[in-house]
């Protein structure tokens, strides 16, 4: 069954500390006021956050699943993910959760070491 932009809304809340603000008109997602995810235009991809130096490796190994947006993402720590190509809540919950660790502010994230990185 494929991801939809519902499951990204109701997992990326369920976050501690998350909330729902638009970001470029599109429903985005955030953290101690740092967005962490956000639906695409098209309710059909979702962008997070992403180390610049993991992202080419990350295309190379899943490109139907990861994704840039030319012009967009070239300068940000930031990643598209199709929705259609994620497996599962679950895997949709540790794409968010991986971002959410790398903008919730350490206190946050140090009050939930059941969201560390393993």
């Amino acid at each position: 069954m494929a991801v939809t932009a519902e499951d990204v809304r109701t997992t990326a809340l369920s976050l501690p500390g998350s909330s729902e603000k638009p970001a470029w008109g599109m429903p985005g997602f955030r953290v101690g006021g740092r967005i962490f995810a956000a639906l695409g235009d098209d309710d059909v991809s979702m962008g997070v956050k992403c180390p610049r130096e993991d992202r080419a490796e990350l295309i190379a190994a899943e490109p139907e699943k990861f994704f840039l947006r030319a012009g967009h993402d070239d300068a940000y720590a930031w990643l598209r993910v199709r929705l259609g190509a994620v497996e599962d809540v679950a895997e949709l919950r540790a794409i968010l959760v991986d971002s959410w660790l790398r903008a919730a502010p350490r206190r946050l994230a140090a009050a939930h070491p059941e969201l560390a990185r393993r």
